[in-house]
């Protein structure tokens, strides 16, 4: 688990154990650092307060580098959805939180997404989930 402070988003990252190429330029990110943060494939899942190019208080899941077809997965629960001017999936905060059942919406999303990364890219699964 992680802290970006620079965007004040909790996150969780999954990495697959191989190399990824390197990223493109983020000029909210010093070279140094999204070379090393992104140096291997990855699936991130995380929380914004209400930042992240979104606007409101959200879950979102990326994949780097993303695998073909990533954005067209299909994901749960019903809320969420790909915003491709961002490049991940979003679930917005209040559909959890106004949900039957908070903890099993969000768990949805979050093993949903990580899947939908991992098999798109081939990822060995049974290896990384022991």
């Amino acid at each position: 688990m992680h802290f970006f402070w620079g965007s004040f988003d909790l996150a969780v990252t999954r990495f697959s154990g191989r190399p990824a190429p390197p990223p493109p330029s983020n000029p909210m990110i010093p070279d140094a650092v999204n070379r090393e943060a992104y140096s291997h494939e990855v699936s991130s899942c995380g929380f914004w307060p209400g930042n992240g190019g979104f606007g409101q208080a959200a879950f979102y899941c990326y994949a780097y580098p993303q695998p073909a077809g990533f954005g067209e997965a299909k994901v749960g629960p019903g809320a969420a959805s790909y915003a491709k001017d961002l490049g991940e999936f979003i679930l917005p905060y209040e559909a959890v939180r106004q949900s039957a059942s908070p903890s099993d919406t969000l768990l949805e999303f979050l093993q949903s997404t990580y899947a939908a990364a991992a098999d798109l890219a081939k990822w060995d699964r049974a290896a990384l989930e022991r």
